[in-house]
């Protein structure tokens, strides 16, 4: 197996104080949400019977408002209190360079509460870039130019899953994207960003940045190439749209597309996320417990049937129970589109499982409903026998496959 050639760029600093401020902002504003909960659930149960009209709900309701009051407004004190002296310790603390695990950290807690982090603007929240090297690139010519004088005109742009970050594409010693670079000339740029935001506008970002890159390439750009594993399939299906819908230059260069393990027709498991939130919410005592379900973000509930268009989820209710309302995406019709599915199993049979989180079916676009079937020629799909969701990033069948494909 082919493995990467690391480089020894040098990494941009971090400031401690944004992480130590973001981790507080986090904990306190959890602080908060755990004694609302418990409020929610005290006042229902020392409320009474509702079979007899809550008969002690006024005095439940006041009782328990001053008491978690006052926990609240001192919560909100030490919040305000260690955020002033933390920006007084900000020259002490001062900065370095960020490391593999803690960029891993980062984008699982995004990937979770990602959409939260953003709307609170959290500096724990990813902004999305485009990589290389675990450095964001400055989509400007003549930095572009000096950073790849070689002038690459075949752009291989690789897209991670949720709750992972762009590091995690090296695997046990191999990136795919570094092998395929060396194989074909390529050159691979990884997409950071926080999967915590709707597919959808990840997919509208995403396809604004590369818009930029290829106005700033120091050479025209020939050809591009998407790669993308788990939830980046879905990003990358949305970011095609979004730049085809705008006029955008690169999708006229877009080529092929490759989609590794994504669940292009959902995940099981948030279907059992939806349904754990809907059975909390049959008690009233347990009912309070179902804002426990809540903390998924809107990533993360776009997995649980594939969405990729705005048109997918806007307007929903999107922890409701409810059936596939999805509007058909066809594959583009001018892309070459691959798609690899994983299984568990390492022996062929007429029910495979899938890869632990993804079906092979949602995997290779097959769906009940013809009309929402993606259309994948059948020399253009495979599946990995033996091969867990994540081995799909090191696999050699894996690599093996996608090396035929772009040769």
């Amino acid at each position: 197996m082919l493995t990467p050639v690391m480089s020894e760029r040098p990494k941009v600093p971090r400031r401690h104080v944004d992480e130590l401020r973001g981790a507080t902002k986090l904990a306190i504003e959890a602080t908060r949400g755990v004694t609302e909960l418990v409020e929610a659930m005290h006042r229902d149960i020392a409320s009474g019977p509702r079979v007899l009209g809550s008969p002690l709900a006024k005095p439940a309701r006041v009782l328990t408002g001053l008491v978690y009051g006052s926990i609240k407004g001192v919560t909100n004190l030490i919040g305000a209190g260690v955020d002033a002296a933390l920006a007084r310790l900000a020259p002490v603390l001062g900065e370095s360079a960020p490391g593999r695990e803690r960029e891993a950290v980062l984008a699982a807690l995004n990937g979770v509460l990602g959409d939260y982090l953003q709307e609170t603007h959290n500096p724990l929240a990813i902004v999305m870039s485009l990589r290389v090297d675990g450095q964001s690139l400055e989509l400007q010519r003549e930095v572009l130019a000096k950073e790849f004088p070689d002038n690459e005109t075949r752009l291989l742009i690789l897209v991670h899953g949720s709750s992972m970050c762009d590091g995690q594409w090296q695997r046990n010693g191999h990136d795919h994207g570094a092998a395929l670079a060396e194989k074909f000339g390529l050159r691979p740029i990884y997409v950071q960003y926080n999967s915590g935001l709707h597919v959808s506008t990840n997919g509208a970002e995403l396809a604004g940045l590369l818009e930029q890159l290829v106005c700033a390439w120091p050479v025209d750009v020939e050809e591009i190439a998407l790669l993308g594993h788990s939830m980046g399939g879905l990003v990358a299906r949305s970011a095609c749209v979004s730049g085809e819908r705008a006029g955008h230059a690169w999708r006229r260069k877009l080529h092929k597309m490759v989609f590794l393990g994504t669940p292009h027709h959902g995940a099981p498991l948030e279907r059992g996320g939806q349904w754990l939130h809907f059975l909390m919410g049959i008690s009233h005592y347990s009912a309070p417990l179902g804002r426990l379900a809540k903390i998924r973000s809107a990533g993360v509930t776009d997995l649980r049937y594939g969405n990729v268009l705005d048109e997918h989820w806007r307007g929903l209710d999107r922890f409701a129970l409810g059936k596939d309302n999805r509007t058909p995406l066809p594959l583009p019709t001018d892309v070459d589109c691959f798609a690899i599915a994983g299984t568990t199993s390492s022996t062929m049979s007429a029910r495979l499982p899938g890869d632990g989180l993804v079906p092979i079916d949602s995997a290779l676009g097959t769906h009940a409903r013809a009309e929402l079937t993606l259309d994948f020629r059948e020399d253009r799909r495979f599946i990995a026998m033996g091969t867990g969701h994540l081995d799909l990033l090191d696999s050699s069948l894996v690599f093996d496959r996608v090396r035929d494909w772009f040769g």
